[in-house]
């Protein structure tokens, strides 16, 4: 069953190859277009059963702009997005622009044909395996570096965040207790409490750890743990005696 339809895409080779093959089957191809960017205006003006629109980027801010248009302006036109296998957040732009279908960008002529045929009927042209691999992930997220980094910052105090940042730069106890103007014993059980709170047995351990998640940066970055940021920390009393062994202490 012959279908009238027209293939964009941001690689121009590729929107030719699959038209010829297309029309090889018999299907009428009105045009092969490139980029995507500005495939709504031929496609608003020609009117095709069905637009493969094909891009390399489905998760980019605003690919699936041109959707949008086509849809508001020739409702009648079924889209079919090509593309590669995206985060769910890719597949659920594609329909929330107004697509009604989404194909691997590698899926055989034959199954290209049949989401053609199906988004054309009005029906939803989408692998079930597709749609069961973006349900999965979206019910189980995979925990980003950026993500880890954020929850074990969450654990550390400013004052350990920035005894973390120090130990990834190599300070030992006495040059953490001096940069932060605090006493040696104090300095370390802030390493202490830094080393049990992220799970590790070592400094260097916890500098991997917090370079690896993207603590480090973070823990560097925040204006909390800038340094120079504290005030030494009080003694046990007000008296003149206790200061005087707390500058001993530093």
């Amino acid at each position: 069953m012959s279908v009238r339809l027209m293939v964009v895409d941001d690689h121009r080779l590729l929107a030719e190859a699959l038209a010829s093959a297309l029309k090889l089957r018999g299907h009428r191809v009105l045009a092969a277009a490139a980029p995507t960017a500005g495939s709504a205006e031929p496609v608003v003006s020609r009117a095709p059963e069905v637009c493969l629109f094909g891009t390399a980027s489905p998760a980019a801010p605003g690919v699936f702009d041109p959707i949008v248009r086509i849809v508001q302006e020739r409702p009648q036109v079924a889209v079919v997005v090509l593309g590669p296998v995206p985060s769910p957040r890719g597949i659920a732009a594609a329909f929330a622009a107004g697509a009604v279908g989404y194909v691997r960008h590698d899926e055989r002529i034959e199954g290209v044909e049949r989401a053609m045929l199906k988004a054309r009927a009005g029906e939803s042209a989408i692998a079930p395996q597709l749609l069961r691999g973006a349900f999965a992930e979206l019910l189980n997220p995979a925990a980003q570096p950026d993500d880890e980094g954020r929850r074990l910052l969450r654990m550390l105090t400013p004052r350990e965040a920035e005894v973390l940042v120090r130990v990834a730069e190599g300070e030992d106890t006495r040059l953490i207790a001096a940069g932060m103007r605090i006493a040696p014993s104090t300095a370390r059980t802030h390493v202490q409490r830094v080393l049990m709170k992220l799970g590790v047995g070592s400094r260097l351990e916890a500098a991997a750890l917090a370079a690896r998640t993207g603590l480090l940066d973070r823990a560097a970055g925040d204006g909390g743990t800038a340094r120079g940021g504290y005030a030494p920390e009080p003694g046990p009393s007000s008296g003149p005696s206790a200061s005087g062994a707390g500058a001993a202490g530093a």
